[in-house]
């Protein structure tokens, strides 16, 4: 595998710093044989670059990828505080995603591949390329438009 570190270099992407907690929960949770289970990110990546509404309605689908886009950023800063380097990471094992629809919006899978392009991009089909579920919500907090969460195997 190589080096994450040079693939965020030359794609440009900056980690931005990890999110704070929206409630009484940890981030990032350790458990069984290496195994971390990724509390649930939104868009916002603090710097008032955030994603609110929703998709199908006042958002588009560009608009609910780059949510879904930022998420997988704030995912892999929380995960860059647990391990101390992304290199760690052997593969991501499950991504699910909430986004927020219309009642007729039907495309939450192609919103989703905003984030797992990210993902596929950085670490490779073997490792990138994990199992997957994108589910439409009424709402998610704060009025965000997407919601990530994920288990990883690290070594």
């Amino acid at each position: 595998m190589s080096d994450v570190y040079a693939k965020l270099k030359e794609l440009k992407i900056t980690l931005p710093s990890p999110p704070p907690k929206g409630g009484i929960y940890t981030p990032v949770m350790e458990f069984g044989n290496k195994l971390l289970y990724c509390s649930g990110c939104g868009p916002d990546l603090g710097n008032g670059n955030t994603v609110k509404g929703k998709v199908g309605k006042e958002l588009s689908l560009e608009d609910g990828q780059k949510a879904a886009y930022n998420c997988m950023l704030n995912l892999l800063a929380n995960l860059e505080e647990k391990l101390g380097d992304l290199n760690k990471i052997k593969r991501f094992v499950k991504v699910l995603a909430f986004v927020n629809s219309s009642d007729d919006f039907d495309k939450q899978p192609q919103v989703v591949n905003g984030g797992s392009e990210l993902i596929f991009k950085l670490f490779g089909e073997e490792a990138g390329l994990p199992a997957r579920s994108a589910i439409g919500v009424n709402a998610l907090p704060g009025g965000i438009a997407c919601e990530i969460e994920m288990l990883v195997e690290y070594c």
